[in-house]
């Protein structure tokens, strides 16, 4: 019967390619819709398509299997692209994807030869130079499927956790990772984020760096002997990457902006400095993920495992569009003429609108030694990357902006002004003691002021609470998603908020040795707004450490200058007053109809 014999292709498929399907696979369609399929495909031979059709066809049915609830697998076309092309494999390189999902890093890698190296076997090469690896049954065989419909050729998937042992994964892999192969030219991955829950298995932990407590500062991090009691997977996979890089192998990986900025993790970026060259770093747009499920902040960062020599820069870039909308279904978008028509380019295709190859081709400029780069790509001298690896930090925007303010005589805030950030000892006494107190949403961002405050017993004040202010303190926002912007939350202290108490979310300042008048202005001008926004780390909830906010230079102009400002800020200030004033003894009784 019609059954019998599609059962019987199935049986004889799965001992032909016991790679790619286990003894006790059935097909789960029902019989009638057994029949609709076969009865709109027994008209197409297969067996003469090309496998870049019959890849695209598998790819098409299958991508509502890779989204929906494993969009931890998936990583957008475009920036598996991207980091291939700035990769640029070679067909005699060997390569790996320790978080190889549905191999998308893998299957770009191999279009990439076919196109740059026309004679390669296509075959041959999946089977010596493609190697992945993921913990997940059923995606890493649709990695194998997607290799196979490509080559013909068995690609080297293996269901693993890619942080196990090192031998156990050479052991897995069999003859095929035995030396010369042993380490690998190219590492291209996008691990797993440390959403999906942190690392705590000991055995794991203890057999990486990064699993333990590092102490320290930039410069002179140390790895102590205590053993953390979890590690998010993504940096582990970060040391696991350098370990399966031969010297001089080059590694392509995605990662959390935090892991570029964040003050916490200085000791990760100490040991990714030490252990290799930086080669680049491109910042994604943040809607880069969000049709794939998360609308976290990513950026791709670029390295070269040390072989006894350190580059003598850095390429920097961002891509700002990305050819799709970041909505749920990554809505492609086109470029348009300034009529609004479609531009189609000589196939005849619609032409995405991203500047993914204009990134690209500078990075090819700036390995030509080339820096004619577009507006959004710039190089940095290698010794100049002190600390943090993010994108805005070490743009000359704000380069050239700290420059002129050092060249100035500017001065920095801590020196101008006593930064609070001890808790009052009020908050010691849990008593029944009423006291207002200021949250962040309290303040008028256009005229410095508190117009609001709730009034709480001390021993019901949120955690949070900190600050005992001071009549004439003024106070500032050093965390939430408007710092930076200008909506930045800073204050003036008057007499009637004298002791009330404020959340951490502000800094007191206090005892200005420069006309606090000035210094108002200043917190609300682009030259303090600027800075905030670039030392800001974070994705959550934004924050600027008492550090960063240390070292914001105020410009000091000469005398007259500050005394012209202050005095119009002071004008501006009692003329709010005063309207507020004359507004509230405004009434209608006073008026007679």
């Amino acid at each position: 019967s019609f059954i019998d014999r599609i059962n019987n292709l199935h049986n004889s498929t799965v001992l032909e390619y016991p790679d790619l399907f286990q003894k006790n696979d059935q097909i789960l369609l029902s019989n009638d819709a057994l029949a609709f399929v076969v009865n709109k495909f027994q008209n197409i031979n297969l067996s003469t398509s090309s496998g870049d059709i019959k890849g695209l066809a598998f790819q098409k049915f299958l991508s509502s299997f890779e989204k929906g609830d494993r969009g931890q697998f998936f990583t957008p076309e475009q920036v598996i692209d991207l980091c291939v092309n700035i990769i640029s494999p070679t067909k005699n390189e060997k390569i790996i994807d320790p978080a190889c999902g549905s191999g998308g890093f893998l299957l770009s890698s191999l279009k990439y030869l076919k196109a740059n190296s026309p004679d390669v076997d296509v075959e041959k090469y999946v089977s010596n130079n493609l190697f992945g690896i993921d913990i997940n049954k059923k995606i890493s065989r649709l990695a194998k499927m997607k290799l196979f419909l490509e080559s013909n050729g068995n690609g080297n998937i293996i269901l693993k956790n890619s942080l196990a042992d090192l031998d156990e994964i050479k052991l897995e892999f069999g003859k095929v990772y035995e030396k010369p192969i042993d380490k690998f030219d190219v590492v291209l991955t996008n691990p797993p984020f440390g959403t999906l829950g942190k690392i705590k298995n000991k055995n794991i932990l203890s057999s990486y760096e990064l699993g333990y407590k590092w102490s320290g500062t930039w410069g002179n991090y140390y790895k102590t002997n205590t053993l953390l009691p979890g590690q998010v997977p993504e940096i582990l996979f970060i040391e696991r990457c350098l370990a399966l890089l031969k010297d001089g192998g080059r590694l392509g990986i995605v990662l959390p902006n935090g892991h570029f900025e964040n003050s916490s993790l200085g000791y990760l970026r100490s040991f990714i400095k030490d252990k290799a060259k930086l080669s680049a770093i491109i910042k994604l747009p943040q809607e880069t993920f969000i049709p794939f499920g998360t609308g976290v902040k990513v950026s791709l960062l670029f390295l070269e495992k040390l072989n006894g020599s350190k580059n003598n820069k850095v390429f920097f870039s961002k891509v700002n569009k990305l050819g799709y909308k970041g909505n749920k279904n990554g809505t492609p978008i086109y470029k348009k003429n300034d009529l609004g028509d479609l531009l189609y380019n000589d196939s005849n295709n619609k032409i995405p609108d991203e500047d993914i190859s204009v990134v690209i081709s500078d990075y090819k400029k700036f390995q030509n030694n080339k820096n004619n780069y577009s507006g959004s790509s710039y190089d940095v001298d290698y010794d100049k990357i002190n600390g943090r690896f993010d994108y805005k930090y070490y743009s000359p925007e704000f380069r050239n902006l700290i420059n002129n303010l050092s060249e100035t005589g500017s001065k920095k805030l801590s020196d101008v002004v006593t930064i609070i950030s001890k808790k009052s000892s009020i908050l010691k006494n849990r008593s029944d003691t009423k006291v207002f107190y200021i949250e962040l949403s309290d303040i008028n961002t256009h005229s410095f002021e508190i117009y609001n405050s709730t009034e709480n017993y001390l021993h019901q004040l949120p955690s949070r609470a900190s600050y005992e202010l001071e009549n004439g303190d003024i106070i500032t926002a050093v965390a939430g998603n408007s710092i930076g912007t200008q909506k930045h939350a800073t204050a003036l202290v008057t007499k009637e908020f004298v002791g009330a108490i404020c959340t951490n979310g502000f800094r007191v300042l206090r005892n200005p040795k420069i006309d606090p008048y000035y210094l108002l202005y200043f917190l609300s001008s682009e030259y303090f707004l600027k800075q905030i926004s670039v030392y800001r780390t974070g994705a959550a909830i934004p924050a600027i450490s008492d550090k960063d906010l240390k070292r914001i230079l105020i410009p000091i102009p000469d005398k007259n200058t500050i005394k012209n400002i202050s005095s119009n800020v002071r004008e501006a200030l009692g003329l709010r007053l005063k309207s507020k004033k004359i507004l509230s003894s405004v009434s209608i009784q006073n008026y007679a109809y």
